[in-house]
Order: structure tokens, then C-alpha cells, then sequence
């Protein structure tokens, strides 16, 4: 399983040991990226993206939670990010679209939804797009509760995916810790986004193993 820590729970004034460390330990670098529309609050630009694309030598993951997911796919190509999710919610029928784009660009294309979205929203993007994000809190804000129903939801992408006979993964961010992560493996989760459990851990390396091995 992977593990993509997310920069959003890091301590700000401290980025660079922080992206340094993941380098050491993570699989990818998570970048949570709100413009307080599609979500009440706001993190961070390419203020911070640009710089942090120069430290990251892991795949960097950026989540877009914003109304125009298209405006921010070319500036994320050239820092060099890998793999970039939207909202289905922000996209709508643009969907297919987005993920041509973002392709076209030579960059790994997810399509995210909340947990008050009908996962079967997602099925028509099976065999488009290359990873699914299953957001198992709502998108927005750091340290909610994990709402356990997401693993039903995981499942079932799981199953529809299998299938159709397609290999796209299935991210799952919010409320991530040890206490859930083997149940999420077992739901058919492939990479894990981890915020507070890593960066409040007294050993934000070791909490990352232990999610690995979960």
C-alpha cells in the first residue's frame, strides 16, 4: 500500500524538513490545494507548490478542491507533479474532459468525491481515469473523524472496477491512522493520505511504516 503524507497537517514555517523527511520515508507527496469556494477554507498556491516541486524528489499528488480544476493542469505539469485529482463535483460533465486533458499533459488523472456523493457516480470514468479519490471525510479542513461507510463505498469501486477488468487505484483521504488503515487495505484502498497522524506522531517515519505495513 501506499502512503501519501499530507503537507497540509505539516507545521507551515517548516516546509522544507518536512519535504526532506518525506523524501525519505513516503511514497507521495500529498498537496492539498482549496480556493474556499468548492471548500469553506483555502491552503495553498503555486507560492508554495513552486518551491516545494524544487525539494520533492518523490511523485508529488495534488488533490484540487476548486471550482476550475482545468486553470491549474499546465502550472502543475511544469513544477513537475505526477499524479492531480478534481472534483466531480467542480467538473460535472466536464469530467471526461478534464481527464483527457490532464493526460495530454503527460500527467496521472483522479477524479474525487465527497462522502455525500453516490460512488456510482464515479463508474462512468472506469477505464478513463487512473486512480479514484474517496474522500471519507468532507473536503475542506484537516482532523475530522473518519466516517467509516467509506469503506463500503471502497468496496464497491473496488468490485465495479475489478470488474470491467481495469487496474485504477483508489486513493482515500481523511481520517487516516492505524486504526483504520488494514481495514482499508482490505476494502480495496491502494494509497493512503495521512495528515495528523503522521505529522503529530512523535516519529512522523516510523507512523508512516506503520501505515505501510497495516
Amino acid at each position: 500500500m501506499l502512503i501519501a503524507p499530507s503537507l497540509l497537517a505539516a507545521d507551515f514555517m517548516n516546509l522544507r524538513p518536512a519535504v526532506e523527511m518525506l523524501n525519505k520515508g513516503a511514497d507521495w507527496i500529498h498537496l492539498d490545494i482549496m480556493d474556499g469556494t468548492l471548500v469553506p477554507n483555502i491552503s495553498f498556491g503555486f507560492s508554495v507548490v513552486d518551491p516545494l516541486s524544487k525539494l520533492a524528489t518523490k511523485p508529488m499528488d495534488a488533490h484540487l478542491m476548486v471550482v476550475h480544476p482545468e486553470r491549474w493542469f499546465e502550472r502543475l505539469s511544469q513544477d513537475g507533479v505526477s499524479y492531480v485529482s478534481f472534483h466531480l463535483e467542480a467538473a460535472g460533465r466536464k469530467t471526461s474532459a478534464h481527464i483527457e486533458a490532464l493526460h495530454s499533459l503527460g500527467l496521472k488523472a483522479g477524479v474525487a468525491i465527497n462522502p455525500d456523493v453516490p460512488v456510482s457516480r464515479l463508474f462512468p470514468y472506469i477505464g478513463k481515469a487512473d486512480y479514484f479519490l474517496i474522500m471519507s471525510v468532507f473536503a475542506g479542513f484537516g482532523g475530522q473523524k473518519f466516517i467509516y461507510e467509506s469503506l463500503d463505498r471502497i468496496a464497491a469501486l473496488r468490485e465495479e472496477i475489478s470488474r470491467r477488468g481495469h487496474r485504477a487505484l483508489i486513493e482515500v483521504d481523511g481520517g487516516v491512522g492505524t486504526g483504520n488503515a488494514s481495514a482499508l487495505r482490505q476494502a480495496g484502498a491502494d494509497i493512503l493520505v495521512a495528515g495528523s497522524s503522521v505529522f503529530n506522531s512523535d516519529d512522523p517515519l516510523a507512523a508512516i511504516e506503520a501505515l505501510r505495513q497495516a
